[in-house]
C-alpha cells in the first residue's frame, strides 16, 4: 500500500497577537477567512497535504501559536521538533514588525542544539495605503537574518506575493 505522503514537517507560526497568525493558516488549510478572529489560547494545530510533485506529497503539521505574553510559557514547548516556521508581523503595525527580533531569538533558544529554517512574512498587505513598514526595510532585516521575505493577505490571497531572494 502507498503512503498517503513522503514526509511529515512540524512547522510553528509565531508573532505579535494580532497580526493574523490564526487567520493566515486558516486560509492556507481551509481555504477560507474570517474577519473576525478570537484570540489564540495557547496553541492551536492544524494540517495540510502539500503536492510537491506529481504523485509526491508531504504532509504540514502547522502550530497556531498565541502572541500575548502570558501565554508564552506554554507555547515554548511547541518550539521543538519544528523543522520550520512563518515569523508573522504586521505591515501596518510597526510595533509587530520591531519585535520580530525578540521572537526570533526566543524560537532560537528553545530549540537548541537544532535549529529552524524561518521565512518573514509581511501580513495583511492588502492594507497597503496604511503602510507602516516598508517592503525594502522588512527585506532588509529578512536577509540580516538570513531569511527570505514574502508579503502576503489572508483577506486577498491574491495579493500573495513570491519571496525575496535574501
Amino acid at each position: 500500500m502507498e503512503a498517503i505522503w513522503l514526509y511529515q514537517f512540524r512547522l510553528i507560526v509565531i508573532g505579535d497577537s494580532t497580526v493574523g497568525k490564526s487567520c493566515l493558516i486558516r486560509r492556507f488549510t481551509e481555504g477560507r477567512f474570517a474577519q473576525v478572529s478570537d484570540p489564540t489560547v495557547g496553541v492551536d494545530f492544524f494540517s495540510r497535504l502539500v503536492e510537491i510533485e506529481p504523485g509526491k506529497r508531504i504532509k504540514l503539521q502547522i502550530w497556531d501559536t498565541a502572541g500575548q505574553e502570558r501565554f508564552r510559557s506554554i507555547t515554548r514547548a511547541y518550539y521543538r521538533n519544528s523543522v520550520g516556521g512563518l515569523l508573522l508581523f504586521d505591515i501596518t503595525n510597526r510595533r509587530s514588525f520591531q519585535n520580530v527580533h525578540e521572537w526570533l531569538e526566543e524560537a532560537r533558544s528553545h530549540v537548541q542544539p537544532h535549529s529552524i529554517v524561518f521565512l518573514l512574512v509581511g501580513h495583511k498587505c492588502d492594507l497597503d495605503a496604511q503602510r507602516q513598514v516598508s517592503r525594502q526595510e522588512a527585506e532588509k532585516l529578512a536577509g540580516a537574518y538570513g531569511m527570505r521575505y514574502v508579503e502576503t493577505s489572508a483577506a486577498t490571497p491574491s495579493t500573495w506575493r513570491r519571496p525575496s531572494r535574501t
